[in-house]
């Protein structure tokens, strides 16, 4: 069964549920339309006070299902991919609902960058983060390097970004990428707990505490994006990326010249 993304409503609370548990929740072309519906039909849910995201089987999510880079059904640029991506994922700045987001097992690039733009991040004990873009020769592209340098700062957004070392759940609570650390089976009660929490305070203290929140970090997460999408785009046709996919075809060390 090919994995997909459900929306559920209990009360006052919708939950965005990741489900593609045999592939750790990797998204995939149709996964990502999903996603960017289940925003846009909440954006019309005004009585949803709170949104919980999580995922099914071992990991929220392992970032994007590299069997389906290049297997898009409809035919789109690179630029065309990357405007649809940040448009559907920029409409979760104009919920008046917080998104609470609860990590488990891996969270991976694309996945990873998402959750750093939501409100809140709480994971399991084990919970591990990564950002492996520049292993496959491009950079992450969907807000989280802007998001991580606001979290956490130029040294740890570097340090992920540039090596693509695993962040844990413990070091990733130091540095403000999560707020709580609880054990596995705690985790959907935790986000529950917290869900709860805020949709029973005054609907229009949230929305305005939210919206001052968000008004301190979007100019600079906006101008980010713009940069990655350039930035990757030149990536996309440069001549380190064919010789990254020429030395991998053919199965030898590759030389770059920065072009």
């Amino acid at each position: 069964m090919a994995g997909q993304v459900l929306l559920t409503y209990e009360g006052a609370i919708a939950t965005i549920t990741n489900d593609n548990p045999d592939a750790h929740n990797a998204f995939d072309d149709e996964m990502d339309a999903q996603l960017f519906a289940a925003f846009a039909e909440l954006r019309e849910r005004p009585k949803v006070r709170a949104v919980i995201w999580r995922g099914e089987g071992k990991s929220f999510s392992s970032g994007r299902d590299v069997s389906s880079i290049g297997n898009l059904k409809v035919a789109m640029s690179h630029h065309e991919l990357m405007r649809r991506g940040h448009r559907g994922i920029q409409q979760i700045w104009e919920l008046d609902a917080p998104i609470i987001v609860a990590h488990h097992g891996w969270t991976m690039g694309g996945s990873f960058q998402r959750a750093l733009l939501c409100d809140l991040r709480i994971a399991a004990e084990g919970a591990r983060f990564r950002l492996p873009e520049l292993t496959y020769g491009v950079i992450p592209d969907t807000g989280g390097m802007g998001a991580l340098f606001q979290i956490a700062g130029h040294g740890l957004a570097s340090d992920l970004v540039l090596t693509g070392r695993i962040l844990s759940a413990e070091e990733a609570l130091t540095h403000g990428i999560i707020s709580r650390i609880v054990p596995r089976e705690d985790l959907d009660a935790t986000a529950r707990e917290i869900a709860e929490q805020i949709a029973s305070m005054p609907a229009v203290s949230v929305k305005m505490a939210r919206s001052v929140i968000r008004n301190l970090a979007l100019p600079e997460l906006r101008s980010s994006m713009a940069d990655e999408m350039i930035a990757q785009t030149f990536i996309s046709r440069s001549d380190d990326m064919a010789e990254l996919r020429a030395a991998r075809a053919e199965d030898r060390a590759p030389h770059y010249t920065g072009s």
